[in-house]
């Protein structure tokens, strides 16, 4: 099992250098990544993209008509399309999480920006989230790539990885450490 996950880390790898190298070449790394950020969105918001880029029963010529006509909406680049549309072609749209992923981890490394993962309870603010920014930015020391994500289980607060780094001021965390000392007290919950 794990062999197979590393089977498709090294797959989306290979692909995601191959983009990136495309991209360079053409001048067009803004662009693809513009692009990428807006399909790493789509898949987010729409189960049934996922499904679809995942299934290995929907056929490829079925499952590049639907990407391409995503990233038709969606206003991508035509190396973008060409790209996924390959991607398609020889069955490893699903691997495009990781492909979308190395790419941008890539061209932030390039820049010499770091990326941090924001999650919150509830969606943060533009103020909010410029504080964040400027709060890493402060103490990485270096230019930081902010995504937000929000996940409502966490109560309120918020949970901030980056690099080797997390710190979690998430209020579900504090009620589960209360919960541990008072069972490690004798009290119950």
């Amino acid at each position: 099992m794990a062999s197979e996950g590393t089977g498709v880390s090294e797959l989306a790898t290979r692909y995601s250098i191959a983009l990136f190298e495309l991209a360079d070449e053409n001048k067009a790394l803004d662009q693809v990544a513009s692009d990428l950020v807006a399909l790493k969105q789509i898949l987010a918001e729409s189960a049934d993209l996922r499904r679809l880029v995942q299934s290995p029963v929907i056929s490829r010529d079925d499952q590049g008509r639907a990407i391409a006509a995503v990233l038709d909406r969606a206003g991508a680049s035509d190396l973008t399309k060409r790209f996924i549309g390959l991607v398609a072609k020889n069955r490893r749209l699903f691997a495009l999480d990781g492909m979308i992923a190395g790419f941008l981890a890539e061209l932030a490394r390039r820049r010499g920006e770091v990326t941090a993962q924001v999650t919150s309870a509830k969606p943060l603010s533009d103020a909010q989230l410029q504080a964040v920014t400027d709060a890493l930015k402060a103490s990485v020391g270096s230019k930081v790539l902010v995504n937000a994500s929000v996940d409502p289980a966490l109560i309120g607060g918020m949970i901030v990885k980056f690099g080797s780094r997390m710190v979690d001021t998430s209020v579900r965390t504090k009620l589960d450490k209360l919960q541990l000392a008072m069972k490690a007290s004798g009290g119950s919950v």
